[in-house]
């Protein structure tokens, strides 16, 4: 078993526009309705590396940002982990139809921006961090390989954010990798508790079934996006109260994690 505490969540889905509206939403006590996704700037992002970032950058940073404020930490002092399943599959399909092309005219912002790793180097520009980092991906697996990192290097480092992030794939892509809608999910995690602790989370194997949204487009939602795997962690979270929610892993693997309130 590991055990680590949840300082602050984040949330950035089509009708979740940060941790604050949501979390209502996610109690059960305000309807979930799906809404395009606002273009919200990152606040974090120097205007010169905001004209360069890509969807899949300002998506991480906007979801991180809503995490950082709520647990009331210094960005540079958090180690971080950024999971994506696929990056920035908007980037790919253009670098793969200029190298269809006669002549091959990549761009050098779009090669610039295609490393998985791409968020981690902005962020890492933006708030001088100096932290470990890593930039993992896990296929449908994204989340709970993040989360399993994360509480991993917080206990070298004390404290640690965690973001999950994927957009959806344009073109010919969507058909070989078809994820519903855009979506990401941040979390702090820390070693000790703190005065803004959420909860206390115990991450352990399980065989339980994986857990599910009740409501049928927030199901869709998780479902539909690595990052919404998130979904039923971040439920529990805004629910405040003792539970438990199992999340799948690679294969068969299953992961329960148990919240209990701070």
């Amino acid at each position: 078993m590991m055990s680590v505490f949840i300082e602050s969540a984040g949330i950035v889905a089509p009708g979740l526009a940060g941790w604050a509206a949501a979390a209502p939403v996610l109690r059960g006590q305000a309807p979930y309705q799906s809404a395009e996704l606002s273009n919200t700037p990152p606040e974090l992002l120097p205007a010169n590396e905001r004209r360069r970032a890509s969807a899949s950058v300002r998506l991480a940073f906007v979801v991180a940002e809503d995490a950082v404020r709520g647990s009331g930490r210094v960005p540079a002092e958090l180690a971080t982990v950024f999971a994506t399943s696929e990056a920035d599959t908007v980037i790919l399909h253009r670098l793969c139809t200029a190298l269809a092309q006669q002549q091959r005219v990549l761009s050098p912002t779009d090669f610039h921006n295609s490393v998985h790793n791409a968020a981690a180097g902005y962020w890492s520009i933006a708030t001088a961090c100096k932290q470990p980092s890593a930039s993992i991906s896990a296929y449908d697996a994204t989340f709970i390989a993040g989360l399993l990192e994360t509480a991993a290097l917080v206990h070298d480092t004390g404290g640690a954010l965690l973001v999950c992030y994927d957009i959806a794939p344009p073109g010919p892509l969507h058909a070989a990798r078809p994820l519903a809608a855009p979506c990401a999910a941040a979390l702090v995690v820390a070693r000790e508790r703190g005065p803004r602790t959420l909860a206390r989370l115990e991450i352990e194997r399980s065989t339980d079934a994986e857990s599910r949204m009740n409501d049928a487009a927030l199901e869709q939602l998780r479902a539909g996006n690595p990052a919404g795997r998130a979904l039923p962690l971040l439920r529990a979270l805004a629910l405040n109260a003792p539970g438990a929610v199992t999340v799948a892993g690679v294969g068969a693997s299953r992961f329960r994690l148990g919240v209990t309130p701070c």
